[in-house]
This record gives C-alpha cells, sequence and structure tokens, in this order.
C-alpha cells in the first residue's frame, strides 16, 4: 500500500474547483493511503468526503519559524508520491520539505511536472486534469457529492440563497447590499424565499438585506459547510458575489447566477457544476453600477 499526499491550502472557492481531482486521485488510488494536507477552515469539510484516509492542518508556518517548519517537514515525510494541486511557490516549496517524493506539479525537479507554458490561461478545472493526466490519471469526471447533500436545515418553502458576501480585502468584488435587498424583493414575490447565507462578517448585509424584505431568512454565520453544502443542494437558485460559497452551490447542481467585477476573470476561476448550464456569468466592470433589472432579467 503506497501512501499519496494531496496538497490544497487555497480558498473556499479553490477547495470546490479540486472536487474533482480529489475524488479522481481517490479513485486512482483506491488500495493506497491517502492523505490530504490543507488549511484548518476546510479540514472538517474534507474529512468527511470518500476521498481521504487521513487529513492534516498546514498552520502555513512563516520562514522564520523554524520549530513550526519542522513540524511541517514531519508531516511531510515518507510519502511514495504527492500531488500538489495547489501549486504556488509555497507549496513547491514543500517538495524539498517532504524530500524531493515523485512528485506531481510545478516544483523543479519534479517527477510529474505540469510543464504547460499556458496553464496559468487555463481554468483551474482544466488546468487540474491536464496536471493529473501527466502523472496517469485521465479522467476527472464531475465527482458523486451525495455525501455533501444531506446536511444542513431543511427549509419547506422553494427558496434561493443569496451569496452577498467576499473576501474583506477585496470589496470590488462585492454588488451592493442595496441592490441584493431589492432582488430578495423580486425573488419573493415570484414565491422564492430569499436566504442569506455567509459568515459572521456578512451580518451586517443580511441586516440590509432584510430590513428592505422581512421574509428573507438570515444564516449568515449559522451554518458549517458542510450544512452548506445540503442547503444548496436543495435551493431552487443561488444568486453571488464571486465567492467560496457560490462554488459550492455550483458543484451542488444548484443553478448559479454568480456576479463578476472587472478584478477577476471567469474563464480561469468561474464555478462550475456537473450541468455547465446551470451556471451564469454576469460580469461588470464595477459591480456597484450593475443593475437590479439586469440580474432580474436572468430569473426566468
Amino acid at each position: 500500500m503506497a501512501r499519496i499526499l494531496v496538497i490544497k491550502l487555497g480558498a473556499l472557492g479553490d477547495v470546490v474547483l479540486a472536487f474533482a481531482p480529489f475524488a479522481a486521485i481517490r479513485a486512482h488510488h483506491a488500495a493506497d493511503q491517502v492523505t490530504l494536507l490543507t488549511t484548518a477552515p476546510f479540514a472538517a469539510l474534507c474529512a468527511a468526503s470518500p476521498w481521504f484516509d487521513r487529513v492534516e492542518i498546514d498552520s502555513r508556518p512563516p520562514v522564520w519559524d523554524l520549530p513550526g517548519l519542522l513540524a511541517l517537514r514531519r508531516r511531510l515525510r515518507g510519502f511514495d508520491f504527492a500531488y500538489d494541486l495547489q501549486t504556488s511557490s509555497r507549496s513547491s516549496h514543500y517538495f524539498r520539505l517532504a524530500g524531493r517524493p515523485a512528485w506531481s506539479g510545478i516544483a523543479s525537479g519534479a517527477s510529474h511536472p505540469h510543464d504547460n507554458a499556458e496553464r496559468d490561461l487555463m481554468h483551474t478545472r482544466e488546468r487540474q486534469a491536464e496536471q493529473l493526466a501527466r502523472a496517469g490519471i485521465a479522467s476527472v469526471p464531475h465527482p458523486d457529492l451525495g455525501w455533501l447533500a444531506r446536511g444542513g436545515p431543511e427549509l419547506t418553502a422553494p427558496y434561493a440563497l443569496l451569496v452577498p458576501g467576499a473576501a474583506p480585502h477585496r470589496p470590488a468584488k462585492r454588488w451592493p447590499a442595496t441592490q441584493f435587498a431589492q432582488l430578495a424583493g423580486v425573488l419573493d414575490r415570484r414565491g422564492l424565499r430569499p436566504v442569506v447565507v455567509g459568515t459572521d462578517g456578512d451580518a451586517p448585509h443580511a441586516a440590509a438585506i432584510r430590513d428592505a424584505c422581512p421574509q428573507a431568512l438570515d444564516l449568515t454565520g449559522r451554518t458549517s459547510l458542510l450544512e452548506l453544502g445540503g442547503l444548496a443542494a436543495r435551493a431552487s437558485l443561488a444568486i453571488g458575489n464571486d465567492t467560496g460559497p457560490m462554488h459550492l452551490a455550483a458543484a451542488m447542481g444548484c443553478r448559479a447566477i454568480v456576479l463578476f467585477s472587472g478584478e477577476s476573470d471567469p474563464s480561469l476561476t468561474a464555478p462550475r457544476g456537473p450541468d455547465a448550464g446551470r451556471v451564469q456569468v454576469v460580469r461588470a466592470d464595477r459591480l456597484d453600477l450593475l443593475s437590479v433589472a439586469r440580474v432580474a432579467a436572468l430569473l426566468g
């Protein structure tokens, strides 16, 4: 039995886009022990999946933290093969810390390099599929996410998820809460209860939406990622900014309308689902100028 390491450290959207590679690696190494190295926010989600025998947490120690680096090196040692799905300068450095095992990634000296000079111009899913093909995994289909579809609160009425959050350091990726509030009213009049999801930090946006549409349900800060997966699987629709929960909603097969500002390129990072036609991208250089009417026109 070989010991296999998978590295994925990024934000929620990056982790969700790696679901298909995770499942493909598991299928390819069905008789082996597969360990994921990830960051703390995603450990519980990935541990609940059928893809890993173990999940290790990377605290991402800085270069001056010698005890932290030594602890990380101990976690990285002893593997027969590693799939670096992060493919960053940091994760490439882990190749040396790991003792230079057989390695799929972009680290100098990797045994199975992803050496396509155009890799940074590819969507994450195609890029990772090509990387795995270089390592002998030819098929990377959309995975079965039934294990994730069961969680979360059971809401009786038809509902639509609203995702007003985005990374705090990238405010230009947010459609204003006032526009979400107006859209919530449109959804309510169409018989879809607006359900606002996100982190504790998104509570002010949820409050603004509820002020304008009291029928909206505020679940910000009240769902784990496992619960959010099930909530999305049962939703009729999800509308939100280019952020992690929208990736999760799309992956669960929920119809998704994703709002992209000029700061991001959907050809590289747009959410993906089992059926491409269920994900619609709305692009606007400035989301504060994106009209409610333009988004509402996509509701059908």
